[in-house]
């Protein structure tokens, strides 16, 4: 006898899968979210004057040499010293590698422009590096021109370099501690030296893990607004803010974001493509732990020179020059002056947290309730924000809510007679919209990480006790998720602190924050006035290195 291995034709067929309600309010999210990016592409569309014509003919040229060399610069170095420093304490014992396991997160808490001050004041020409030499040397100003300069292109990709790279150490250190032991001890008896072992096997394994931090790396070169415009580096973002304030032009600066958004589409498929078909992983996850090679003499002072190197440039020196500044001088505001700058920071980073947060959680359970295609497209779209630069955003954000207001005017004046004036561009609701954009996808990661954690079977009981889906998820995995939430609102609450391109671009009128307190303050070169709203904004950016901290910590 044989057996059909097809399926009667009298069964039914499978029911159909239905969207859910959670998939169409995440793809109204995801519309909503890229509604700037859609409004850039459509303004550079339209044919521009005589302000596009006179940028292709004197600085467009130096914007794209600028912008490639400090990203070639930045990724080296970044890349450099994150993966080194993750290798060595990752697989290595020396001392002082407790310390410098959490000291190499330390560069977090410091905005790349406000270290990018700390180091003009330092070791410029007026600076107390160059005066000490030459008041120990007697040699004048024109004699020391062997003295590197500081506001250059190199200057800032050193600056930029040492802030961002922990971003490479963080994956490329998950990535070493996940990897499979037995293939670095098979490595070893082969007769391969550990340096050997790295380059011919951690380091290809670790790959994805590299490239995905130079790439975020790279993100934030070509987003930066404060450091290359104050080392005077003529780059994409600082043309959009020239072009946009300078020149008046929207369709001019619309076509450079374009181009800023190529660039940074670019790098990500020129990543892709030199990866090809090719996948990097272990043949097997069962393995001890990895037992790390204990280092003596010269070896160990070598590691943990090389491990605090990076901390000593990206935050020890820059901090302790601000505190300095700031004993010395500080802001001169008064208390009631200088604390709106404060409360607007708070306030802004507070309602953007809060907003992210929720966003994300929509989106975050509507991909593990349903499952469905759509749900998981909506999220994704929706965290493209991240990889747009702040200016981008804000004059992708302008646009269509500029629109709406002068339609809403016009109505008002026609039918009522009176006018509303400004009321979206011209309020914080613009402001927060964009950061949103730019920092919704940080709280869809960390929600996203910390819902994988939890088993499907808690919700599942719930659901056999009697419980709707919704009462299940609020009673059950919301609870179990409020550390993840916490960590997500926090994160985007210091990164809203930091932001300056879009609050530059979309503040309201005499609506300013400590960020731009601090650059108004840093361009007019009153540095020392300057490092109270810096120091504050450091202070702030601990809180996340506090959690990654506790979290290496906890494994």
């Amino acid at each position: 006898m044989t057996r059909s291995l097809t399926a009667p034709a009298d069964l039914p067929a499978p029911p159909r899968r239905r969207i859910p309600a959670l998939g169409w309010v995440g793809l109204l999210l995801a519309l909503l979210v890229s509604l700037p990016l859609l409004a850039v592409l459509a303004a550079a569309a339209v044919p521009t004057g005589e302000a596009w014509r006179h940028v292709v003919h004197t600085t467009l040229a130096e914007m794209l040499g600028n912008s490639a060399l400090l990203v070639l610069a930045v990724g080296l170095m970044a890349a450099s010293a994150g993966v080194i420093s993750a290798w060595l304490v990752s697989t290595c014992a020396f001392p002082g590698r407790r310390l410098a396991e959490v000291a190499l997160l330390l560069p977090l808490a410091m905005p790349a422009y406000v270290s990018g001050y700390a180091y003009t004041w330092l070791l410029d020409v007026a600076g107390p590096v160059q005066s000490g030499i030459r008041a120990a040397t007697g040699l004048t100003w024109r004699q020391m021109g062997w003295f590197p300069e500081i506001r250059s292109l190199p200057g800032a990709a050193l600056v930029l370099a040492m802030v961002l790279y922990p971003y490479v150490y963080l994956l490329c250190r998950a990535a070493f501690l996940q990897q499979s032991t037995c293939l670095i001890e098979v490595s070893r008896t082969l007769g391969h030296s550990l340096t050997r072992s790295f380059l011919r096997v951690a380091l290809p394994l670790a790959r994805p893990a590299l490239a995905a931090g130079t790439a975020l790396v790279l993100m934030e070169v070509l987003a930066d607004f404060g450091t290359v415009q104050h080392f005077g580096v003529r780059t994409f973002t600082t043309g959009i803010y020239e072009t946009w304030f300078g020149m008046g032009d929207r369709g001019a600066a619309s076509q450079l974001s374009v181009a800023l958004l190529a660039c940074v589409g670019m790098l990500m498929l020129a990543e892709r493509y030199a990866r090809g078909d090719r996948r990097y992983h272990p043949t097997t996850t069962r393995h001890p732990p990895f037992r790390p090679v204990r280092l003596t003499g010269p070896k160990a002072w070598l590691a943990f020179i090389a491990c605090m190197m990076p901390v000593l440039l990206g935050f020890l020196i820059p901090a302790g020059t601000l505190l300095a500044l700031a004993m010395q001088a500080g802001d001169p505001l008064s208390p009631d002056r200088y604390l709106p700058y404060a409360v607007h920071s708070l306030l802004l980073a507070a309602i953007t947290a809060v907003l992210a947060v929720a966003l994300a959680a929509v989106l975050a359970w509507g991909i593990r309730l349903s499952g469905h295609w759509l749900t998981r497209f909506s999220a994704r779209v929706a965290a493209l924000g991240y990889a747009l630069p702040g200016s981008v955003i804000a004059v992708g954000t302008l646009m269509p809510f500029g629109l709406f207001d002068n339609a809403l005017d016009g109505w008002t004046r026609a039918n009522l007679g009176i006018s509303v004036g400004l009321v979206l561009s011209g309020s914080i609701v613009a402001l927060v919209f964009s950061y949103l954009v730019r920092f919704l996808a940080i709280a869809l990661g960390g929600l996203e990480s910390g819902l994988a954690r939890l088993k499907p079977t808690l919700r599942d009981a719930a659901r056999c006790l009697g419980a709707s889906p919704g009462r299940a998820v609020w009673r059950v995995e919301v609870p179990l998720a409020r550390g993840a939430m916490l960590s997500a609102a926090l994160l985007v609450f210091v990164d809203t602190m930091k932001e300056l391109p879009a609050t530059l671009i979309i503040r309201p009128f005499d609506f300013d924050t400590l960020a731009v307190r601090v650059h108004t303050l840093a361009s007019d070169e009153r540095l020392a006035e300057a490092s109270s709203g810096a120091l504050l904004i450091v202070l702030v950016g601990l809180l996340p290195v506090a959690i990654l901290t506790r979290a290496m910590r906890r494994g």
